[in-house]
């Protein structure tokens, strides 16, 4: 008998036993995957018992009523993202999925301890790369990778950063491997999004297993606005002591429009687009109904490229003439500050760990997926010869787009891509497929495993701090490894829970409470 037939088996019986619809769980076939919810064998992981006893008590049509409630509540206040180059309509409300996954706390301390770790060295190699080059001239990097990155801005040579926190907001993209070990796959570290998505599913879930949520001990994620604000004016606290924040947007035609206003709204700050600020004497305004008012922190949720046409590109209506020059004249602070992609570049991803080791002294926390650079001609050649094994992905591209999964394409895709490699190698990485953890899902009345990585929020200011939850990403079509919600994914709440002592005794003395489940 298989693992996958003992399990599915296992918790058959379970639900049948309860007196619910084994239907709807009995495919319930994790595979190969780590499942974060059931074991090997098909017993429920602690931490996901009481969630488990509270689904076995509703029945299908129940579990749909909830889904579709969730989803009209989503289409009802405007949650969306815009899918480029969709032959439908472009605005889309963003697939999200009833059942939270679940985080105990002792493996989120080590996924805190990792990333604020991992911040650290990232903001002190962006410094340094901006400044006197010491890793380079070491020969930790190679100087052509970082110097010749498309996302190293010469402009930030030498500029004051204050609290040299160059990426005051970051979303790392944690993955599980079948080990059960928690790895980054990647940082994104120029204007990472998703956590408006975050804080609405958190909202969805709280009143879609309202009791479950209340007995479980889920830290809170609801004060975000005010830690990232809290973050903000503290990049420009030495000079003004009630700095105005505004947050800067392209415009209501950008995929994360939706996030921009969300998270301006609940900061209480203004939302701008390029056109609402004046740039005079290097002091940088915004436009208001009273006049010009001064504006001292920009969170910026444009590109580099498009921020200032005066330093940047010509072409942009994105941005404000003359602005980069009043950052440089320390009269503005920009967040992210211009130029922190170098450090999520896909190739400089390669060498975190020894970034790490360089400016503290101290081994990766979490770990690195293994990476082969194509710049390279001996990584070069195992790529070629092997990419029905590897994802192949371009250094500066995102959102799945510009990827190869190899074990899913077909021989042609993998000939056309091999040729893309071949005329630019310098551009592409590769990484062995890994199996995705896998979490409990409902399709169509069933509850199905599908593949899930994990975006934690780490802000940056006068101090670090990682936010106690995450955005779960799912790759919602069966089999699936690619969970960006451009490429068809969707997303969950993540529940990080406060005490792991406390999990296995929650069940029984709640339901003789007589708790509202």
């Amino acid at each position: 008998m298989s693992s996958g037939d003992s399990v599915a088996q296992v918790q058959t019986a379970q639900i049948r036993a309860a007196g619910s619809s084994p239907a709807r769980q009995s495919a319930y076939l994790p595979g190969e995957a780590y499942d974060e919810m059931f074991a090997p064998g098909g017993a429920t992981r602690p931490h996901y018992e009481l969630l488990r006893h509270r689904i076995e008590t509703l029945g299908a049509d129940e579990l749909e009523d909830r889904q579709e409630t969730l989803e009209r509540s989503f289409l009802l206040q405007g949650i969306t993202f815009t899918v480029y180059g969709a032959e439908s309509s472009t605005e889309r409300i963003i697939p999200t999925d009833l059942f939270p996954r679940i985080i105990p706390a002792t493996e989120w301390s080590v996924i805190e301890k990792g990333l604020t770790q991992r911040l650290r060295a990232l903001n002190m190699f962006l410094a340094d790369i901006y400044g006197d080059q010491r890793i380079l001239m070491d020969g930790v990097i190679p100087r052509d990778l970082v110097l010749g990155a498309p996302s190293f801005r010469r402009q930030m040579q030498h500029l004051y950063v204050p609290h040299k926190a160059y990426a005051n907001v970051c979303g790392s993209d944690l993955i599980r491997g079948t080990d059960g070990a928690f790895y980054v796959l990647e940082d994104n570290l120029r204007v990472p999004s998703g956590v408006s998505y975050m804080l609405a599913n958190r909202d969805a879930s709280r009143r879609t297993f309202p009791g479950t949520f209340r007995q479980a001990g889920v830290r809170p994620v609801e004060r975000y606005p005010d830690l990232l604000l809290a973050t903000l004016k503290s990049m420009s606290s030495e000079w003004r002591s009630n700095p105005q924040v505004v947050v800067l947007t392209p415009g209501v035609y950008n995929s994360a429009y939706y996030e921009h206003a969300y998270l301006a709204r609940l900061m209480g700050v203004p939302l701008l687009e390029g056109r609402d600020l004046v740039v005079h004497d290097n002091m940088v305004y915004m436009r208001t109904t009273n006049g010009l008012r001064r504006v001292d922190v920009i969170y910026r949720r444009v590109d580099d490229d498009f921020i200032d046409p005066l330093s940047f590109r010509r072409d942009s209506s994105l941005g404000a003439a003359g602005l980069f020059n009043a950052y440089r004249a320390g009269n503005v602070v920009i967040c992210n500050a211009p130029g922190t992609g170098v450090a999520d570049d896909k190739a400089v991803y390669a060498y975190v760990p020894d970034i790490i080791r360089y400016y503290l002294g101290e081994d990766a926390i979490l770990p690195n997926v293994e990476t082969y650079l194509c710049r390279e001609p001996s990584q070069l050649s195992h790529v070629l010869a092997n990419l029905d094994k590897y994802v192949v992905k371009a250094v500066g591209a995102s959102g799945g787009y510009g990827m190869l999964v190899g074990p899913h394409a077909s021989a042609k895709e993998r000939a056309d891509f091999a040729e893309a490699i071949k005329a630019d190698p310098c551009n592409y990485i590769a990484q062995p497929t890994i199996q995705l953890s896998t979490a409990p899902c409902l399709v169509d009345g069933a509850m199905e495993p599908r593949h899930v990585d994990l975006r934690p929020f780490i802000l940056s200011g006068d101090k670090i701090v990682v936010t106690p939850g995450a955005l779960t990403r799912v790759a919602l079509k069966r089999g699936s490894l690619v969970v960006n919600s451009s490429q068809g994914g969707g997303s969950k709440d993540t529940w990080v829970l406060a005490d792991d002592a406390d999990v296995a005794a929650l069940d029984e003395p709640a339901k003789s409470a007589g708790a509202r489940p």
